[in-house]
Parts: C-alpha cells; sequence; structure tokens
C-alpha cells in the first residue's frame, strides 16, 4: 500500500503516473471542472444547441460579464465548465485553430479537426515539466460540411462526440435527465427548451445557492452562430 509520503511525491508532478497507473493532477482537475456551473449541449439535424448557468457571487455584478457560451467563429461556439481564466485560454486556442486553417487553405475548420486541436493542446499539458492540467472542460459545437457536431474536452485531451450531454457541477443529474427526454426528432426549439428545463431543474434543486444570473442559450445552424435571450432571473 502506498504510504502518505509516495502519494505526495506523485501529487507534486503533473506528469509522473503512480504505481497504480493514475495521474492525480489531472484527477484533481476533473474535480475542479465539477465546482463550476453546469453548461449543455444538444445536438439537432438542423443544428446544435449550447446552454449554461451564470452564477453571480453579487447582486451588484453584471450577469452579461460572466461568460460561459463563446463564439469561435461564424459557425461555431464553446460552452465551458471549470475554470473561467483556464477555458478562456482554450478558446483563444480555438479561435487561432480556425484563423490558421482559414488563412492556410482558405476554407473553414472542420469541428471534428477543431476538437483535434484543442484536444492535442490539452493533452499537452499533462505531459510536459513545469505545467499543470487545465482545470476546465469545454464543449465545441458546430456546423460545417459535416453539419452539426458536439464534442467534449475534458482536462486529460480526451475528445468524445455526443447527441447530447452535460458538463460541471451537477452534470450527472442533468445527463440523465437528457437520456429521459432526448429525442433525436427534436428541432431547434425543441432542443432550446430541453436545455433551458434541465439546467432549471437543476437550479431548483440547488437550494443553498443563491447565486445564479440565469441561462445563456447560443444556437449554431448553417445560418450561423445566434445568441439567445439570456433568461436571467427577476426578468
Amino acid at each position: 500500500m502506498m504510504g502518505n509520503s509516495d502519494r505526495q511525491a506523485y501529487d507534486r508532478n503533473s506528469n509522473i503516473f503512480s504505481p497504480d497507473g493514475r495521474l492525480y493532477q489531472v484527477e484533481y482537475a476533473r474535480e475542479a471542472v465539477k465546482q463550476g456551473s453546469p453548461s449543455v449541449g444538444i445536438r439537432t439535424e438542423d443544428g446544435v444547441v449550447l446552454a449554461a448557468t451564470r452564477r453571480v457571487r453579487s447582486k451588484l455584478l453584471e450577469p452579461r460579464s460572466v461568460e460561459k457560451l463563446h463564439k469561435v467563429d461564424d459557425h461555431h461556439g464553446v460552452a465551458s465548465a471549470g475554470h473561467v481564466a483556464d477555458a478562456r485560454q482554450l478558446v483563444d486556442q480555438a479561435r487561432r485553430a480556425a484563423q490558421v486553417e482559414r488563412l492556410r487553405y482558405g476554407e473553414p475548420i472542420t469541428t471534428e479537426q477543431l476538437t483535434t486541436e484543442v484536444s492535442e493542446h490539452i493533452q499537452e499539458y499533462t505531459q510536459s515539466g513545469g505545467t499543470r492540467p487545465f482545470g476546465a472542460a469545454l464543449l465545441i459545437a458546430g456546423f460545417s460540411e459535416e453539419g452539426p457536431r458536439l464534442f467534449e474536452t475534458d482536462p486529460s485531451g480526451t475528445a468524445i462526440e455526443w447527441r447530447a450531454t452535460a458538463i460541471g457541477g451537477g452534470s450527472e443529474g442533468i445527463q440523465s435527465d437528457l437520456e429521459e427526454q432526448y429525442d433525436e426528432a427534436m428541432g431547434i426549439e425543441d432542443a432550446v427548451a430541453l436545455a433551458r428545463d434541465v439546467l432549471t431543474d437543476d437550479e431548483s434543486e440547488d437550494e443553498e445557492d443563491d447565486g445564479l444570473g440565469g441561462i445563456a442559450v447560443v444556437v449554431i445552424t448553417e445560418d450561423g452562430f445566434e445568441e439567445r435571450d439570456s433568461n436571467e432571473h427577476g426578468e
């Protein structure tokens, strides 16, 4: 059995496996994601919906300044959970990848390629000395020549494609709701309603948390990236 001193040695190194094959810093980063407010992605035949709960710490804070949904280019967007600053760096990486593809080849990047670029960047931080894993997870959504796509990336650099999923705090319960209510034949407006419903249900279950600033929603279709009303509390 591994002693406390041995475990602390592996804790201090983000890129060394423990004897049981674990990277503790990556696991801690995943826990950091669970501390963030939840985000949801739902794919339909016509596009993808991203939605996120804004959590604010003061009534004096402007809810719109809490960025959870980000535009990458005209047909791609990202929803985040976890450390906001880490997520912002990953969004910047995604934007650079999209710009390089357009400048180099004269065509927009595909959603799968964009996800690969971001996930490879994340993975590098799990094996490089003097760095730590990103404490954020992303939902990367887009509409390109391959149609609507929805991917999730986590702090290990793993990328998984979904029809509907959730990240962040309470994601397990939200995922269960999505599995019960998701319909592959639903349209964009039905997906928007479902995303708001599952996030609202999550808010109502968290009775101790009074720092919620509403639900932000974006829709990504063949026509482009569209922000919807945030549906803030009190409005």
